[in-house]
């Protein structure tokens, strides 16, 4: 092979590998960046009641742990008001009363966690593992949004399965009728 020829090749390769760079520079310029995107980092559901341009009351890893369709279930995630003015919070499900959280202005309100405020739907008309029709309102503003439903199956959620009271029967103090 001549020297000609060998230098033609090494310019093609060249070429080549420019053109595949730039293309690969353009390519990445137009994909967004990911890790500045919001989204929802665990199970549950964030719902921003202003809509997603305007943050300041929303809901955070929304979700409801229940038993089973038609029993109470306990609401888990956080509440955030970022306005300059107190905020209540109200949330509404088919067949259970609507539920008020009061959020003080630029504050969190955390639902259910260990030093957090219990809310209690008194029936989840939907079955673990679909969702729940909700809406989530602060004054006059109102999001729809769909609130997914977990039961115990999974160990980070058991202790929050709502438990039934259960009537204990004491035993009677007198002899049964055949003694």
């Amino acid at each position: 092979m001549s020297r000609r020829a060998t230098a033609a090749r090494g310019a093609r390769t060249t070429a080549l590998a420019a053109v595949s760079a730039a293309g690969a520079l353009l390519l990445a310029a137009c994909a967004p960046t990911t890790t500045t995107l919001d989204y929802d980092p665990s199970d549950g559901v964030g719902v921003s009641v202003l809509g997603e341009e305007n943050r300041d009351l929303r809901g955070i890893n929304l979700l409801v742990v229940a038993a089973a369709e038609g029993e109470p279930g306990n609401v888990l995630g956080a509440l955030t008001n970022e306005s300059a003015d107190d905020a209540t919070f109200t949330l509404q499900s088919p067949g259970a009363a609507p539920l008020v959280v009061e959020v003080p202005a630029g504050d969190t309100v955390y639902l259910n966690a260990e030093a957090g405020e219990p809310l209690l739907l008194d029936t989840v008309s939907a079955a673990p593992g679909d969702y729940l029709d909700a809406v989530l309102a602060v004054g006059g503003d109102t999001k729809e949004f769909q609130l997914p439903v977990f039961d115990g199956t999974l160990p980070e959620y058991a202790d929050y399965v709502p438990v039934e009271a259960i009537e204990v029967v004491e035993p009677s103090a007198s002899p049964s009728p055949s003694e």
